[in-house]
């Protein structure tokens, strides 16, 4: 037992800490850059051909993409049982296979395994007065590496950096002046700059290294180039590239923008290594931070912004308290039932040894403490204690008729093997059917499962082998205390009272059954209106905004209206701080941003107007997406509640569902019907898309017979366009820091801001003659897409939303469902993914597993009994812990989801421990030579005080997670309020139900075969 209890601690404080199970989703992102390239042109010549490449890899489910100007993302989801690493060379291997049909000058696609878990714990910020190119590079040179390094970091994301990069900022009114083409320039670049290796000199005894400066480093070695030739021939007259164009150290095109509370800043997104703690990462990067503080520039902060580490240190901490008081209040009943301390040490020892036992063999599984595992041990505490009960009130009562201490534990421990046994096995058979549970439920449940079997099994052996051992050597009957006097007399009378009840319902046998029936059917209709989400949503005291503006909003717009966004956020109490990644973290998406915002907890938030009492997240988050929702420029704001991620591999919205058919347009079109349904409902808000129409764009339509006879090539109109308009790479050179940049083309920003900017162009034809691009080329000027997303091949548009307050999301899905139905004709369909297909799959899966479980329990009784008839009897205890469960949910308001579910999952092994122990004793009292009747009225009596003391420290247990206010309080709420209904209702009706079938099933049971096997054992006693 001691050795139990240390060596469970020492594994206890070994294991990672997070808030869900560590599960890996394996899926795998492919990223594609072309700069300047179109949604269309990503779509088609990198989408489509790097989709078409991976179909084939063994084990895809979804392969989705996402194409926007210069980028394309492909992911890929395999399913849940694929190794990974073997996946991801296969993909690789496609890729290298495909890379022939991409265009040539693409950037080459970049393969990552893509775990939608492994997002950051942690946001770090470094804001100042400095440039953002100072910054950038400090984060580049110092800062990233220096939290890599950190013990169980596995990498680190950056928002709102920039690459650092050679700008040559070209001026087309002085290229013009002097016959310039940019090809010219690009030609002055490859041929003045350059990095090659050299060699040495040996000319003896010593020897010279040779090294060749032909690289240029600063912006006046680039700016002092000599453009050689023009049309490939010489220039008499030198031209340097400073004579055309303006150089300078500067950034990549910034497309992407960071501030916290209002300051420029550039993120640093902390990622944990899979299975390590993150409560000990998050307090090692903090102390990070605190040692770096001192190295930092003069006027440099570096500030922790989004720590999600701290709620699941406060909810684990929380649940360990849940857990410790649930110890506690579990040993007071024992106490109080047992009269006095040394009976009930006997009983109140199977708790260490189960649950700190426990932790040896979930840390060799490589689990992690987690909400589930903890919830499943918290729960764990009134059965792992049923045991010990059973046993040590058996012992008493034989000692307490005379037996010897040593005799009545051996005597009492052996008759209740059998039942202890079986209501061991009967709750163990239950969390057989979760290894059959398919997507990421299964996992969790997984770890739920081997919690509470792993607790449940030590409780088991530590009742059959250290309790008796105990009661042999210190078993002690000393009841004359106060309360050990009241409760025997309490306990007696309660006996007789249940034995009168008992004899009146046996007398009336159908009637009992059928009212039970009637009762079961009756609590069915509580479903009706029940609210049924996934998981319910938490206060974490922290989400996240989205906030769009027009499309075709310049950068420029869409800060200024982030900035009005954050002078709201600044003027609210309630606010701790903020984070802004305005363009998305990715960049790109220029009319659009992302805030993260993070609440004060919810003890410190005030009372401030329109509230009148301490706001939750839920409320102050309805109340931010009203008040962005009326900012000037902002088309919609959405917000997503972050507690609502990690249960699938896509954005964490409750509804997610996507709309497929082969005609864009009318895919549009009843996308957009679709969507003004949901709104009509009145079950959801927050209703999103990711299809963006009406983006402005410039079509540049070669005139192709003009082309030709002014002798341009509509390669050289394509090529000139892209290196000035869309920010051409022509090469790399070595920075002051030792690192290589990109050396990028474009022209300055004034000669780059209207259409018409395009035609001022000159390009140079094959005879050497400078051609005017708008004597060779139409514009056309039409809108188009931001985005194209594509879903199993077929063009896609997805829908988002979250869930009203106090509304069902299965309503909601199936509302939708049912609308899109109505709306799509032949040929379109649409498609639930992310939570709203983990939620379908999680319920037909728990269906599943409740059906197995009693199947499986069936034949594990079946097999204990050998009977045919006595499992079915115990399991009549089924339906009435079901209307428990289902009334409890209904008087306290709480929803149908996932932690419930497991809740009744539970029930299904807790509440046949009651109708073992009556069936078990019962058939003893048989065996021993009484009739049906006199058994049941003898038996049944004599079970009460054990039955009692089980359920109520069950009950007991589950109490402090029922009435948890702290973090976290919303999942463990579900699963004890279910667990608290079902025990007590079921353990009042099973008293009289059980026994009254029993009488009526025994019937029909195989007389002769009983007579048969009773006989074979007398005679084997008599021969031993």
């Amino acid at each position: 037992m001691i050795g139990l209890i240390v060596f469970g601690a020492i594994s206890f404080m070994r294991m990672g800490i997070s808030q869900l199970p560590d599960v890996d989703f394996p899926n795998i992102a492919i990223s594609t850059s072309w700069s300047g390239a179109s949604p269309e042109t990503m779509e088609s010549a990198v989408a489509d051909v790097i989709e078409d490449a991976v179909m084939s890899v063994e084990g895809v489910r979804t392969v989705s993409s996402k194409c926007q100007e210069g980028l394309s993302t492909t992911t890929i989801e395999f399913e849940l049982s694929v190794n990974i690493d073997i996946a991801l060379e296969e993909v690789q291997t496609k890729i290298a296979q495909a890379q022939k049909s991409l265009p040539k000058d693409i950037d080459p696609p970049v393969v990552t395994k893509s775990n939608p878990e492994d997002q950051p714990i942690m946001w770090a910020s470094l804001t100042g007065p400095n440039s953002l190119r100072d910054k950038v590079v400090f984060v580049r040179d110092h800062l990233k590496d220096s939290f890599t390094t950190v013990s169980g970091v596995g990498d680190v994301r950056l928002g709102g950096y920039v690459d650092p990069n050679m700008r040559i900022w070209l001026n087309t009114d002085e290229m013009q002046k002097r016959e310039i083409a940019v090809d010219d320039i690009i030609t002055a670049i490859n041929t003045g700059t350059i990095l090659t290796p050299s060699g040495y000199m040996d000319n003896g005894p010593k020897e010279t290294n040779v090294r060749i400066m032909s690289e240029a480093t600063t912006p006046k070695e680039f700016a002092d180039l000599v453009i050689p030739t023009r049309s490939g021939q010489p220039i008499w007259k030198p031209i340097r590239v400073g004579e055309v164009a303006k150089v300078e150290e500067g950034l990549a095109d910034i497309r992407r923008v960071s501030r916290l509370n209002g300051d420029p800043a550039i993120g640093l997104g902390i990622i944990k290594q899979r299975g390590s703690n993150a409560v000990a990462v998050g307090n090692a990067v903090k102390e990070k931070i605190k040692e770096i503080q001192g190295l930092l520039p003069p006027g440099i902060k570096l500030t922790s912004v989004v720590d999600a580490t701290r709620f699941i240190k406060e909810s684990t901490r929380e649940l360990i308290f849940t857990l410790g008081l649930a110890a506690l209040l579990t040993s007071v009943v024992c106490y109080l039932f047992l009269g006095s301390w040394g009976s009930a040490i006997n009983v109140i020892l199977a708790i260490p040894t189960s649950l700190i036992g426990a932790f040896i063999i979930l840390y060799f599984l490589g689990f992690t403490i987690n909400t589930f595992t903890l919830l499943a041990l918290s729960l764990s505490i009134g059965i792992v204690v049923d045991d010990a009960i059973m046993v040590l009130e058996n012992i008493v009562r034989y000692f307490e008729h005379g037996m010897a201490r040593v005799k009545a534990s051996l005597v009492g421990a052996r008759e209740i093997t059998g039942a202890a046994v079986a209501a061991s096995l009967a709750i163990l058979a239950i969390f057989v059917p979760v290894i059959f549970m398919k997507g990421i439920i299964g996992k969790f449940f997984f770890q739920f499962g081997v919690a509470m079997s792993v607790a449940v099994s030590l409780s088991l052996l530590e009742a059959l082998t250290l309790a008796p051992m105990r009661c042999s050597q210190f078993l002690s009957t000393e009841k004359e205390t106060r309360i050990g006097l009241w409760m025997n007399k309490r306990m007696d009378a309660l006996a007789e009272l249940y034995r009168r009840v008992l004899e009146v319902a046996l007398n009336h046998r159908w009637k009992v059954v059928i009212i039970s029936i009637v009762v079961f059917a009756a609590s069915l209709l509580l479903l009706i209106g029940a609210r049924r989400e996934f998981v319910p949503p938490q206060d974490q005291s922290q989400f996240l905004v989205t906030i769009y503006t027009p499309l075709g909003s310049s950068m420029e717009f869409t800060d200024t209206t982030f900035r009005e966004a954050e002078n709201f956020l600044h003027s609210r109490p309630e606010v701790e701080q903020y984070y802004d990644a305005i363009g998305g973290f990715q960049g790109g998406l220029v009319n659009q941003g992302n805030m993260f915002v993070v609440l004060k907890p919810p003890s410190e938030r005030p009372i401030t107007p329109p509230f009148k009492h301490r706001p939750s997240q839920q409320e102050f988050m309805g109340f931010a997406r009203d008040q962005f929702n009326k900012i000037s420029g902002v088309t919609r704001a959405v917000v997503l509640d972050l507690s609502q991620q990690g249960f699938s591999s896509q954005r964490g919205f409750p509804v997610t569902l996507s709309v497929q058919g082969p005609d864009w347009d009318k895919l549009a079109e009843y996308s957009a019907e679709i969507m003004e349904e949901m709104k009509k409902s009145g079950l959801m808000t927050d209703i999103d898309t990711d299809y963006n129409p009406n983006m402005p764009e410039v079509k540049v339509l070669p005139d192709r017979m003009m082309a030709a006879s002014r002798g341009v090539t509509i390669n050289n109109i394509a090529n000139s366009i892209s290196a000035l308009v869309g920010s051409l790479q022509v090469g790399k050179y070595t920075d002051s820091s030792g690192h290589r940049d990109d050396i990028r083309l474009k022209l300055l920003d004034q000669y780059n801001r209207e259409p018409k900017d395009i035609t001022r162009i000159n390009i140079r034809n094959l005879q050497g003659e400078m051609v005017p691009l708008s004597s060779v080329v139409k514009l056309n000027e039409k809108p188009s897409l931001l985005t194209i997303s594509r879903y199993n091949r077929e063009r896609s548009i997805s829908l988002f939303a979250n869930v009203v307050p106090q509304k069902s999301q299965s309503d909601a899905i199936n509302y939708t469902v049912d609308a899109a139905k109505k709306i799509l004709p032949v040929g379109y369909h649409i498609v639930l993914s992310g939570s709203s297909e983990a939620f379908k799959e999680s319920i037909e899966s728990l269906i599943v597993a409740l059906i197995l479980g009693i199947f499986v329990a069936y034949m594990v009784l079946g097999a204990q009994f050998n009977s045919f008839i006595h499992p079915f009897t115990v399991l009549l205890a089924l339906p009435f812990s079901f209307t428990g469960a289902f009334l409890a949910l209904r008087l306290t308001g709480t929803s149908l989801n996932i932690y419930s579910m497991i809740g009744i999952l539970l029930l299904m092994g807790i509440v046949k421990k009651n109708s073992i122990l009556l069936v078990d004793f019962t058939n003893h009292r048989r065996v021993a030579g009484l009739g049906v009747k006199e058994a049941l009225l003898e038996a049944c009596p004599l079970r009460l005080r054990p039955i009692l003391m089980t359920s109520v420290a069950t009950v007991a247990a589950a109490i402090p997670a029922a009435l948890a206010l702290g973090p976290g309080a919303e999942t463990t709420r579900a699963m004890a309020v279910v667990v608290i209904g079902g025990v007590i209702l079921s353990t009042l009706l099973t008293l009289v139900v059980v026994p009254c079938a029993y009488s009526l099933l025994s019937r029909l049971e195989n007389k002769k075969r009983q007579l048969e096997v009773q006989e074979a054992i007398e005679s084997l006693k008599a021969a031993y």
